[in-house]
């Protein structure tokens, strides 16, 4: 049974950084831990990715998948569901929704939502869940942040 888990972090950039490094999957290797490769396997005509195929290793979990995504016209959601099942996932549907803040910055919240294949006690399930995406948001903010310092 699928769980869903939301997360959300403030980050010191615009919300057009932000997506502007959400949307560069081929690059996702350099900035997130995990992922060892990510290639852009179809667009849609104005050039977004629609399929990105993915290839994880994060020690105890190794995976290789495909996700269909989604856009908001002003690029202020993305979201994503999984082509189909892998090795590791029988489903994984997720969103980034990014939201201008006071001060020049903005909040992105990160919701996941994954089946797994393979079985985890819910306890550890949670643990592992969390540390997935406290990781997933800490290194995104640390790449817009690196790419775009603020004065």
């Amino acid at each position: 049974m699928a769980d869903s888990s939301t997360q959300a972090i403030a980050i010191d950039a615009t919300p057009a950084q932000v997506a502007a490094v959400i949307c560069d999957f081929v690059r996702y290797p350099e900035w997130t831990t995990a992922m060892k490769s990510a290639e852009v396997v179809e667009e849609y005509e104005d050039g977004y990715a629609s399929q990105v195929r993915f290839v994880i290793d994060a020690g105890v979990l190794v995976d290789e998948y495909t996700l269909q995504y989604e856009y908001a016209e002003d690029i202020s959601r993305i979201e994503w569901h999984l082509v189909a099942p892998s090795k590791m996932q029988k489903t994984q549907d997720g969103s980034y929704d990014i939201e201008p803040a006071g001060d020049g910055g903005c909040v992105v919240t990160y919701t996941l939502e994954v089946d797994l294949a393979v079985g985890m006690l819910g306890m550890f399930r949670k643990k592992a869940e969390k540390m997935i995406m406290d990781a997933a948001l800490k290194q995104l903010k640390g790449r817009v942040e690196s790419l775009y310092p603020r004065a």
